[in-house]
C-alpha cells in the first residue's frame, strides 16, 4: 500500500514539474518569437510596408510612411487615366527618361505604375524636399493655370506635378516624382518597399 502511495505522488510531482516548465518555456517562447518582427526602428530604416487599398476609391489618396519618407497611393479615376496621355508636350520628362531617380522597368509608362489605376509615388519635391499637396481640377486655385487638369503642387517654389507624378515644364523642380520599389501581394494589399514579384 505504501508503494501506491509513493507512485501517485512520484505521478503528481511530475505532472506539476512538466506544466511549470511547459508554461516557463512559453513564457520565455513568446517575446523571443517576437523578436522576428521587424521594430519600429527596422521599418523605418527601410522594412517593406504592406498597404491595404481595398477601401481606397477612385480618386482618392493615402498617405503611409516607408524609410521615413511619405509614399502616396493615388486610385486614379478612368477619366484621370485617360487625361495623362495628353499632356506629354506640358511636362519636362513625359517618358521618365532621366536617371536621377531611377524609375523601375514597370513604372515605365504614361502612368508610372504597374496598374494604371493606381499611381504610387513618393511626395517629396524633387527641388529642395518640400512636400507637395492635391490640387484637383478646377480647384480655382490661383497657383495652378484656369485649365488644370489636377495633379499636385508644391507651394515653397510652385513645382507643379501631373497625376503621374511627372514635372511640368520650366518648374523649380529638376525631376519626375520618385517611383519608390513595390509590388502587389493581392488585389487588395500592396507592399511598398520591396519588388520581387513586379
Amino acid at each position: 500500500m505504501s508503494d501506491a502511495a509513493v507512485d501517485q505522488g512520484r505521478r503528481t510531482w511530475i505532472a506539476i514539474t512538466c506544466g511549470a516548465g511547459a508554461v516557463g518555456g512559453a513564457a520565455v517562447a513568446v517575446p523571443f518569437v517576437s523578436t522576428f518582427a521587424p521594430s519600429e526602428r527596422a521599418r523605418a530604416a527601410g522594412a517593406p510596408v504592406e498597404v491595404d487599398i481595398s477601401k481606397l476609391a477612385p480618386g482618392d489618396r493615402v498617405t503611409v510612411e516607408w524609410r521615413g519618407k511619405p509614399v502616396w497611393i493615388l486610385r486614379r479615376t478612368p477619366e484621370q487615366i485617360e487625361q495623362l496621355k495628353s499632356l506629354d508636350g506640358q511636362l519636362a520628362d513625359p517618358n521618365s527618361e532621366r536617371t536621377a531617380y531611377p524609375i523601375p522597368e514597370y513604372a515605365k509608362n504614361t502612368g508610372r505604375s504597374i496598374k494604371p489605376e493606381f499611381l504610387v509615388v513618393i511626395g517629396i519635391c524633387t527641388h529642395l524636399g518640400c512636400s507637395p499637396g492635391g490640387v484637383a481640377k478646377g480647384s480655382g486655385n490661383a497657383s495652378v493655370p484656369a485649365d488644370w487638369p489636377g495633379g499636385f503642387l508644391c507651394p515653397c517654389h510652385g513645382s507643379t506635378f501631373d497625376l503621374a507624378g511627372r514635372v511640368y515644364k520650366n518648374k523649380p523642380a529638376p525631376d519626375n516624382l520618385e517611383v519608390p520599389p513595390h509590388m502587389y501581394l493581392s488585389d487588395t494589399v500592396l507592399l511598398i518597399g520591396e519588388d520581387k514579384k513586379a
